[in-house]
């Protein structure tokens, strides 16, 4: 079964509509963005959150010393590189025991050496755009995918939506999919029905 994290949760009534729909993760956006939220307000959502819900901390270019200090604040589960970081950086994540999922953007071709140098628990796919780490709501070409299998998990994401979503899903299997502006009504406020649409789609097939 293909796996579904809503990215870019910022209230605590978002995350329940994402857990009561079937989400399996959560995201928490630290790093500058429109949906970038408070240590403090995620610790919050966090402590009314099912623990079988894995949340996650998204972080961008930042030292590894915040990344642990606000992912034990926050008590969440995995971590979630989405920056420049480097095979150091992934490596001594793992070492402490965080589960670390580690974002390449594509653009263009997509190279397994690439994706096999780091040792992370999961690869994210997303799309790249100039000047941006993330959240362009564009989609990548899927066809590079087929270059993938057998690789470590794989995680979809960029331009992903309910209407597209099952469409990738007949190109590629993967491990999960990741979604945050394509289930929104506006940045920072999550369409309920599109959640729910969005994870149907996905896990009924």
């Amino acid at each position: 079964m293909v796996r579904v994290k809503i990215c870019g949760i910022t209230t605590l009534r978002d995350a329940q509509a994402a857990v009561d729909a079937g989400a399996d993760a959560l995201g928490f956006i630290f790093a500058q963005s429109p949906r970038r939220v408070s240590r403090t307000k995620v610790k919050w959502i966090v402590t009314h959150l099912a623990p079988w819900i894995t949340k996650v901390g998204v972080f961008v270019n930042e030292n590894i010393p915040n990344i642990v200090e606000t992912m034990e604040f926050c008590k969440l589960d995995a971590v979630q590189l989405h920056g420049d970081e480097d095979v150091s950086t992934v490596r001594a994540l793992r070492a402490m025991g965080y589960p670390v999922i580690k974002a390449i953007r594509v653009a263009g071709s997509l190279h397994e050496k690439k994706l096999d140098r780091y040792p992370a628990s999961a690869i994210l796919l997303d799309t790249a755009a100039p000047g941006l780490y993330g959240g362009s709501g564009r989609v990548f070409d899927w066809k590079v995918l087929k270059k993938v299998s057998g690789v470590k998990p794989v995680i979809v994401s960029g331009g992903l939506k309910p209407d597209n979503v099952r469409a990738l899903l007949k190109v590629f299997k993967p491990y999960g999919v990741d979604v945050s502006s394509g289930v929104e009504s506006s940045p920072r406020k999550k369409n309920y029905k599109s959640v729910k649409e969005f994870i149907k789609n996905v896990k009924t097939r």
